[in-house]
């Protein structure tokens, strides 16, 4: 089976310290195709251009604002997701953007996977990415496009590249024992080179992202000295 496209996001945000070294890479790690503009008019520009599912704005741009934007892409471009992202946090600010057109209002500063996990729900929401047939809807389970760890209760968590591998390969044998060195195996190619003490640390963060993010405790059991074991409930 082909894997599905990465979703293509604009990201427009005038700070450049907070644009390229922050935003972009932290979504880049969460699987997106991302891309960054300072201005109203270099975002438009893109947009004639290139293909784009999903766009986080600030409201504060050197050459307009965020609420009039939001307004103008929900009229002309009705397809596309829109985040609003900004350090604005009055009730009324946030009112504002979800009424101009806004999918969803965040305010920084935001943990990237938080924003992630938002594109993802977006684009899954509007159609851009499958949603999950309807015999998988119950139980612990990966969104369509393998970038969300999903819950029995309806909860989701994005998950960078590196937990995407992980679970892949514990989603492939449920029930079954995975060795360190299958995970290992799963995540890079370079084995003899991977410290193996890092997948504890992997499946720590793991654990405590699915129980922040879903509600939820993952069913993820250690063997201790031999690897992982992860139990999913018809």
């Amino acid at each position: 089976m082909t894997a599905p496209a990465a979703l293509h996001v604009a990201v427009l945000e005038d700070e450049a310290m907070l644009r390229e070294r922050i935003l972009l890479p932290g979504l880049q790690r969460f699987g997106f195709d991302a891309a960054g503009f300072e201005t109203i008019a270099a975002l438009r520009a893109h947009l004639e251009t290139q293909p784009v599912d999903l766009v986080v704005l600030d409201v504060g741009l050197p050459d307009g604002d965020g609420f009039s934007l939001a307004r103008a892409l929900r009229e002309t471009r009705p397809q596309l997701g829109v985040v609003m992202l900004t350090s604005r946090a009055d009730t009324g600010d946030r009112v504002r953007g979800l009424a101009e057109g806004a999918d969803a209002y965040l305010t920084k500063p935001v943990e990237i996977d938080l924003l992630a996990a938002t594109l993802h729900s977006l684009a899954r929401r509007i159609g851009t990415t499958p949603a999950p047939a309807r015999d998988q809807e119950r139980g612990w389970r990966m969104s369509a496009d393998g970038w969300c760890l999903m819950s029995p209760s309806g909860g989701s968590a994005a998950l960078t590249q590196s937990e995407r591998r992980l679970c892949r390969r514990l989603f492939d044998a449920p029930g079954e024992l995975v060795s360190r060195e299958q995970l290992i195996e799963a995540l890079t190619e370079h084995v003899h080179d991977f410290d193996a003490h890092r997948i504890d640390s992997m499946i720590h963060r793991l654990r405590s992202k699915a129980q922040a993010r879903c509600g939820d405790a993952l069913p993820l059991t250690a063997v201790r000295g031999r690897g992982y074991m992860l139990t999913l409930q018809d």
